[in-house]
């Protein structure tokens, strides 16, 4: 986007708050990262939209909510990153045509505040929520999970918005769910590389047929959660349990960004990493976490391109040892510094 369209959008603007030259360390649970270009604090879902809808064609879009499944690199992030957390963050019980009784959770809702929220109306099948640290719109994009349990077994519904600032709802049917994958039937995916856009898991696909659209133009807003009736008090208990195995396993006193690769098909990718010798390899201020090794933790003064200089280092070594080729789960955006300049 040029200058003349970026000096636009101030007066395009609906009642959020357009922030510029944000830096994303301030958002990303890593803490490390350059700025973005401008940064959007929608007030309401319906203010998003008419932000959505004034914002140029061309601008980049990036969704971001606590930024625990993130990096960003040094050079920063070229267009407009929405922050949800905390600004879509409406959570409440509805009923649908058949008397059930559903949790309706936007995006910017924390995922263990959704736990917390169906233990506390005696509702079960939230608690592993509790250990996702990340909002709904994450969970949503990347189909979280742990303890046994993943986002999409629990999900009703879903409400998304396109980049044009069109609202849809949604069924499970209509996506190709995975472990720690979600796409649209039918969407079409870019040639990885060819935008940064098509890295980001909190971006999805739409298709109006017979258009094929890119993966950035639908973006999850909200979603209806299936839970069943059951002992609140129990499911509380739960809760307490998963939260102290999580602190007792994950280096939680290190900014970090939960777990940096997918686990491979009969196997986990931190017995892999440790058994190649990582635990507690650096590279600058990144290491691998001596307490979990699919943990890569910022020591106090890392730059994004020594975590990310970190995780192409630990795949290439497992690849060499193991023969298995580690895929990431966190997303990389933005663009990084010139050789040698920090």
């Amino acid at each position: 986007m040029d200058m003349a369209e970026a000096n636009r959008i101030p007066a395009l603007l609906p009642a959020g708050e357009l922030i510029r030259d944000e830096p994303m360390s301030k958002h990303t649970s890593w803490r490390t990262g350059g700025r973005a270009d401008r940064a959007y604090r929608p007030r309401d879902l319906t203010d998003l939209c008419r932000f959505l809808r004034a914002l140029p064609a061309r601008e980049p879009v990036y969704f971001v909510g606590l930024g625990s499944n993130l990096l960003v690199r040094d050079a920063g992030v070229r267009g407009t990153v929405v922050f949800t957390h905390g600004l879509l963050k409406q959570v409440e019980l509805v009923r649908d045509n058949d008397g059930r009784v559903l949790v309706y959770a936007e995006a910017g809702v924390a995922s263990p505040k959704v736990s917390r929220f169906a233990a506390t109306h005696d509702l079960r099948g939230a608690e592993f929520l509790a250990g996702i640290p990340g909002t709904v719109g994450g969970a949503l994009a990347m189909n979280a999970g742990c303890y046994g349990s993943q986002t999409w077994d629990v999900v009703e519904m879903v409400v998304t918005v396109a980049r044009d600032g069109t609202v849809r709802r949604r069924v499970p049917s209509e996506y190709e769910i995975g472990y720690r994958h979600v796409t649209l039937r039918g969407a079409r995916r870019e040639v990885p590389g060819t935008r940064e856009a098509a890295e980001q898991p909190s971006v999805h696909l739409a298709t109006r047929a017979p258009r094929q659209v890119p993966p950035d133009e639908e973006f999850f807003a909200a979603c209806w959660f299936r839970f069943v009736p059951g002992d609140g008090a129990r499911a509380r208990e739960l809760i307490t349990q998963f939260l102290r195995k999580r602190i007792a396993t994950q280096p939680l006193e290190q900014p970090n960004a939960g777990s940096v690769f997918r686990n491979p098909a009969n196997d986990y990718a931190a017995r892999l990493i440790e058994s190649c010798g990582l635990k507690g390899f650096a590279i600058g201020g990144a290491m691998v976490s001596p307490k979990h090794a699919n943990f890569i933790v910022n020591t106090g003064h890392a730059a994004a391109a020594d975590i990310e200089r970190l995780i192409e280092y630990v795949q290439r070594t497992v690849l060499e040892k193991t023969g298995v080729a580690l895929e990431r789960e966190v997303r990389i955006v933005g663009e990084a510094l010139p050789e040698g300049v920090r």
